[in-house]
């Protein structure tokens, strides 16, 4: 038998949920959480209230009016959308729940399925092996850079080279970067300077740059296309990828015999360095920048949690705000609960009133007559049919008993002047005049031998 809870060790609800919520907010910072949006409520505090599901879960959210009138973009219900928020825990219900603070259309994750998707395709194919990489030149005396002519990766690259080795020549192969068409002039491009290097001696070619400046996924998607990245491949000139800023990442990168992080840094790594010290200073820089950078994130998540441990007054009248909203939507739902009571017991009183009336017995005595009338004329109308098929199948024994019926197979009936039917052929003389009678009229007929 378990032994008697301690007093002190009981709690009520209301402190368990306390409990509860403390240690979700605490153990959990900011997350994102990407869903269909389904059950979506704007009560007249302004405050919504709806649910994020995918086929095996859901979760309740709530987005208050101080973050949801900050959106760009109105949400309804079916939308695939992405939301970051806390972690959290409604008290009076005891619900787990997300506060939303940010929610945005979830589009681009679908965009970032298909890269994924292509980029492991061509990795099992062995696209992005070593074996399929070329060495860079140690020495470049003229590049090919197919990109935008009008784009500021084209001006990145040109003041790059102008610093460290104007004398490197360069030939654009203008391509458009960005749209449908992008994606095949960026291959025909990459195809004539693969031409150009091996018929003209003008275009001596050393490598080429493809180069365009940053951008969204979507901006960047003419170089997440398949048959691009079988053509980087296979140039048999070396080819390097300066697409976007260093954080974008695209299916030409990987197809690429080297891939920059930049236009710039393509420009840098097939021109001599002016100074080894300028560079080790770069690394140095890129180093210090990158600790930094992480040791900003690291003190910001020590930040983050430390608010997440805070109970902002702003919460509890939060918490309230949602808790009168909840006791709202109970208040309408009885009041109509109630009117539709009071509706049910008023047809319920008319349906005894109407019971009593003559009106109802008139009525029903009306159709019953109706149904009678319908049945005695479909019992006639099926009499009728009956005899008129008997009538018509002694018509059709008549017709088959008619004489005059095998003249319609062609036969007649020969007659002399008396109207006599002839039978036998001696009946007849030469000469005799006969009437035959057809189907169809008469004919005379002269008899002019009778011997056969």
């Amino acid at each position: 038998m378990p032994s008697t809870a301690v007093a002190a060790d009981i709690l009520s609800p209301s402190q368990l949920n306390r409990q509860a919520r403390s240690l979700l907010e605490s153990h959990f910072s900011y997350v994102w959480i990407e869903g269909e949006l389904s059950n979506f409520a704007r009560p007249s505090s302004g405050h919504w209230y709806f649910t994020l599901k995918d086929d095996k879960a859901q979760v309740r959210c709530a987005m208050f009016k101080t973050y949801n009138q900050r959106l760009r973009f109105s949400p309804n219900n079916g939308d695939q959308v992405r939301v970051r928020a806390r972690v959290s825990l409604y008290e009076g219900r005891g619900e787990f729940q997300l506060i939303g603070e940010f929610l945005e259309p979830a589009g681009a994750g679908a965009l970032q399925a298909r890269f994924e998707a292509l980029r492991d395709q061509l990795r099992q194919e062995g696209l992005f092996d070593a074996s399929n990489k070329q060495p860079l030149p140690k020495s470049v005396s003229h590049l090919a850079v197919i990109t935008s002519p009008t784009g500021a990766a084209l001006q990145d690259i040109l003041q790059v080279l102008a610093r460290r080795n104007p004398s490197i020549r360069v030939t654009i192969l203008p391509v458009a970067v960005q749209g449908a068409n992008a994606a095949g002039e960026i291959r025909q491009a990459l195809k004539e300077a693969n031409e150009y290097a091996q018929t003209r001696e003008d275009c001596d070619f050393d490598a080429v740059i493809l180069a365009r400046g940053g951008g969204s996924l979507e901006d960047l998607w003419a170089f997440n296309d398949e048959a691009l990245a079988r053509a980087i491949v296979v140039s048999e000139l070396p080819v390097v990828s300066g697409v976007g800023h260093e954080v974008d990442v695209t299916i030409a990168d990987f197809a690429a015999d080297v891939r920059a992080p930049t236009p710039s840094a393509a420009a840098e790594l097939l021109s001599e360095d002016r100074a080894e010290l300028i560079a080790r200073l770069a690394e140095a820089q890129k180093r210090l920048h990158r600790a930094m950078e992480h040791r900003l994130e690291r003190e910001r998540m020590n930040l983050e949690r430390m608010r997440a441990r805070l109970k902002h007054p702003g919460d509890r009248l939060r918490e309230q705000a949602q808790r009168l909203d909840e006791l709202e939507n109970r208040l309408n739902r009885a009041i109509k609960q109630r009117l539709i009571q009071l509706q049910n017991a008023h047809e319920a009183r008319r349906e005894r009133l109407l019971s009593h009336s003559p009106v109802r017995r008139l009525t029903s005595c009306r159709e019953q007559l109706a149904r009678q009338r319908a049945a005695l004329d479909a019992a006639m109308a099926q009499k009728l049919a009956w005899h008129r098929q008997g009538l018509e199948r002694r018509q059709q024994v008549l017709k088959g008993l008619n004489p005059l019926a095998i003249l319609e197979r062609g036969y007649s009936i020969i007659s002399d002047e008396q109207g006599s039917v002839v039978r036998e052929s001696d009946a007849v003389s030469p000469a005799q005049v006969l009437s035959a009678r057809l189907a169809s009229g008469r004919l005379k007929l002269r008899v002019e031998d009778n011997s056969e």
